[in-house]
């Protein structure tokens, strides 16, 4: 586990006002077995191009994130973005090494696991997955969670009520981002891992869903990560004029 401030903080970058954490997938299972062992819940969210995308205007709910635990790429297309050229923290990213040790961790120590969905079919397509790679693991609950349709409290009375271990959210965002920043402080689990809705193969055919969908969402992204850019450099470029007028 890293316990040096300094190390931490060297291993962030930032991705659309976003601070990731650029760790190695077992630097990251070492802290994901510390926080297994912690009283209180910690949080793990594993961003996608989609959650950076509808984050952007969320400046509150921005600050909040800052407050997870452990903030991760879900896709090698961040770490680019931020300029990070390292093969093996590429590599281990698009193969999403981190969620299978700790999906095999689960399943290993028989963990009790409660899983939030946003449709039936996500659901089963979800629950199926850990049938047929991931057996070991104590499915205690699932919940079909909408935003127009919340209800928070009989949620988290329902995943108190079961002791759970860990509560995989493979909810889009901003909802994923608001359900458990606004709830942490009374839901009793050891974990929240926020997969996304690109986490496990459970996404609904869409803008995300497919290889053309997914090559039209990395264009726009990029698009993106170059107007941040150039906003950035214009920010500066003011601030040193304003200097030496």
């Amino acid at each position: 586990m890293l316990t040096n401030m300094s190390e931490i903080m060297s291993k962030k970058i930032s991705v659309l006002d976003i601070s990731i954490d650029n760790f190695t997938a077992k630097e990251a299972m070492q802290e994901a077995l510390a926080y297994m062992e912690s009283d209180l819940v910690s949080v793990i969210e594993l961003v996608t191009i989609e959650s950076l995308m509808e984050l952007g205007t969320e400046a509150e709910l921005k600050e909040e994130i800052e407050n997870f635990d452990l903030i991760l790429a879900g896709n090698k297309t961040i770490l680019e973005a931020a300029e990070i050229t390292d093969h093996k923290c590429l590599r281990e990213t698009e193969d999403k090494t981190f969620l299978k040790m700790f999906l095999r961790y689960l399943a290993r120590k028989h963990k009790r696991v409660y899983l939030l969905v946003e449709s039936e079919e996500e659901g089963q397509k979800m629950f199926g997955h850990f049938e047929e790679y991931y057996r070991g693991t104590q499915i205690v609950g699932m919940a079909k969670v909408s935003a127009k349709n919340r209800a928070d409290d009989m949620l988290i009375n329902a995943i108190n009520g079961e002791e759970v271990d860990c509560v995989l959210s493979a909810l889009s965002s901003p909802l994923q981002e608001e359900l458990i920043s606004k709830n942490r402080n009374v839901m009793n689990a050891r974990v929240w891992l926020g997969l996304g809705k690109d986490g496990i193969p459970v996404s609904a055919k869409g803008i995300g869903g497919g290889r053309i969908g997914q090559f039209f969402m990395k264009q726009i992204f990029k698009k993106e990560i170059e107007k941040s850019k150039k906003e950035e450099t214009n920010k500066k470029t003011v601030v040193f004029s304003l200097f030496f007028c």
